[in-house]
């Protein structure tokens, strides 16, 4: 059957000889992929092999596998080769979202998991760019306190970027006018001992990593982000803090009780 399959993807790149060579090695590859000749986590041909049955060099077998890489369907490992990963099959870990409190007063992460810093986080001010602005319904430029933290958790093995930031609008008449919040989680404690009843919204998206987020998540060529958007409001809707996650894209998902 994968034999059939294969000699399938070979007619119609027949058709497609006008292409350059490094491109018919993109869309076979894909295709193959696509339709499971080649299964997820499984290797694929060498380079060598793949060189041989197109009649080109080394390096034009890398451009084709660069551009794989670049829309993630395959994923280079040091000294092992390169393998093919679906866009169908499920991640290997799905990550429940929300806070909910806990007996002992304590907000928790829905998902249980313990995360600690690779290093203390350290309030620094920043003002709000428009985008955060809105979101917090505050003007454009107005100080915040934030916090950035590299968090590590399964010894090493699950990674997050995570940042939280506080307008200073909000510590207004209180003890936090003379001393810095503590970061989230433990900022919902300190906004719930100032009489606000806490609920949370979040906001979900996807984009491709900077250079150094996706240094900092150790993520492969052509993984995209997870970028999780979380508002922490009060009784009144009115907005207190956010949070921002950025999580690797390759091998998780994200469920929602609803």
């Amino acid at each position: 059957m994968a034999e059939e399959a294969a000699h399938a993807v070979e007619e119609r790149l027949n058709d497609r000889r006008g292409q350059p060579k490094y491109r018919q090695i993109a869309d076979y590859l894909r295709e193959g992929i696509l339709n499971g000749t080649f299964p997820a986590g499984q290797p694929l041909p060498s380079e060598e092999a793949l060189a041989k049955q197109f009649g080109v060099t080394r390096p034009t077998v890398r451009q084709g596998l660069t551009e794989l890489r670049a829309s993630g369907l395959v994923e280079a490992i040091m000294g092992r080769g390169t393998f093919a990963r679906s866009p169908h099959g499920r991640p290997s870990l799905t990550r429940p979202r929300g806070v909910r409190l806990a007996p002992d007063g304590r907000y928790v992460e829905a998902d249980g998991i313990r995360w600690e810093n690779a290093e203390p986080p350290v309030a620094t001010r920043t003002d709000a760019p428009m985008a955060l602005a809105d979101l917090l319904r505050i003007p454009p430029g107005e100080p915040m306190f934030t916090y950035d933290a590299l968090q590590t958790a399964d010894h090493g093995h699950l990674r997050q970027l995570h940042r939280t930031y506080v307008p200073f609008s909000v510590l207004v008449d209180t003890k936090y006018e003379a001393e810095a919040p503590p970061p989230a989680p433990e900022l919902y404690a300190a906004l719930a001992e100032l009489d606000h009843e806490l609920h949370f919204t979040e906001h979900v998206r996807t984009r491709m990593p900077m250079p150094d987020q996706a240094q900092a998540l150790r993520l492969p060529d052509g993984v995209p982000l997870l970028h999780v958007l979380r508002v922490t409001l009060n009784g009144s809707d009115k907005p207190l803090a956010l949070e921002e996650f950025h999580l690797p894209g390759d091998d998780l998902e994200l469920s929602f009780r609803l």
